[in-house]
């Protein structure tokens, strides 16, 4: 007990646990994977995930664009480094698409729902320009979005500072060199990093795809957060090997996979994200990747509800209105 009240009376988390339960106490959150338009279409993947209920994580692809006709670069969402000039804006299709939403949580003032957003970012290219200018932008829009305090030791969690927005980005090192390195100590981060991967140089396809899927949880995740990473982001390669081109009926052993790296991730003070889970007919596909389709409803279904039960933080897919309609009938049982 004495040494929980020092942590607070510093302003310092536990490093195991204090961030879990920030993130809707620690329950599964929808993941809408991909939410911009691609060359023009499907403009409305936004407008759709937030429908789907709150709390909801909002996937952007970002770019750096120096087409646009200003003469200067803007940081576009984007499935390619390669841009045209006609993408949105990070500013347009995100920000200012969520301002009613969020000027009125912060009138409402009701924290203990908050974060509403949280703000996924999956940096196509890692240009110090574009990384300056994300920054730049999350400080425009700091009163919104959730902060905490740089400490001396990287091992050292702060609290995290209550807003409607959390924004989490990936696991580059050229991304913390710019939005970890160069903060001061006392500075405020605005977003998040994810773990490293298990490294894999050097290794063929064939063995990184088998290690993803064998490896015991700690080996693949051996260190504990960081006041800059974390959560951990993985591939569903790391359940069933091969992914979801290769799996075939979900089983106990399956399931056994999934609950050890959720419960390991969370030992050690991580949120747990898995990309990306789809299950449609040819017909179906709205600009989706085959990928990440498992071929039919109840092939993912299966997953869904296996990912529900065992806690996963963040639930990837491209089908937002299928797995929020799962969610909430979850949710009333």
């Amino acid at each position: 007990m004495k040494i929980a009240l020092l942590f607070l009376a510093l302003g310092v988390g536990n490093p195991q646990t204090a961030s879990l339960d920030f993130l809707n106490h620690n329950r599964p959150i929808l993941d809408a994977h991909n939410c911009y338009p691609y060359q023009g279409r499907w403009a409305d993947r936004i407008d759709r995930a937030l429908k789907s209920g709150f709390p909801i994580s909002i996937e952007q692809d970002l770019a750096w664009d120096l087409k646009g006709g200003s003469g200067e670069g803007r940081a576009v969402l984007s499935h390619s480094p390669h841009t045209t000039g006609t993408e949105p804006s990070l500013r347009d299709y995100f920000f200012e698409r969520v301002r009613p939403i969020v000027e009125k949580a912060l009138a409402d003032n009701d924290r203990a729902h908050w974060p509403l957003i949280i703000l996924h970012f999956d940096f196509q290219s890692t240009e110090e320009p574009l990384l300056h200018a994300v920054w730049n932008l999350l400080g425009e829009y700091q009163n919104w979005i959730i902060t905490a305090v740089k400490t001396t030791d990287p091992k050292q969690l702060s609290v995290l500072e209550p807003k409607p927005i959390l924004v989490i980005t990936e696991d580059s090192n050229e991304q913390e060199a710019v939005f970890f390195n160069q903060v001061s100590v006392g500075g405020k981060l605005r977003l998040f990093g994810s773990a490293h991967d298990y490294p894999m140089e050097g290794k063929s396809r064939e063995e990184r795809i088998h290690l993803a899927a064998t490896l015991p949880p700690e080996k693949l995740l051996p260190t504990p957060p960081t006041n800059y990473r974390r959560w951990w982001n993985n591939s569903w390669f790391v359940v069933e090997e091969g992914g979801q081109k290769q799996a075939g009926d979900w089983t106990k052993a399956d399931d056994r996979r999934l609950r050890a790296l959720v419960e390991h991730a969370h030992r050690l003070g991580y949120w747990i994200r898995f990309y990306t889970l789809d299950g449609f007919q040819p017909a179906e596909e709205q600009g989706w990747d085959d990928g990440y389709n498992f071929g039919s409803r109840e092939a993912v279904l299966a997953r869904w509800k296996a990912a529900l039960a065992a806690g996963v933080n963040f639930i990837a897919t491209d089908q937002y209105e299928d797995l929020a309609a799962v969610m909430k009938t979850a949710h009333k049982r």
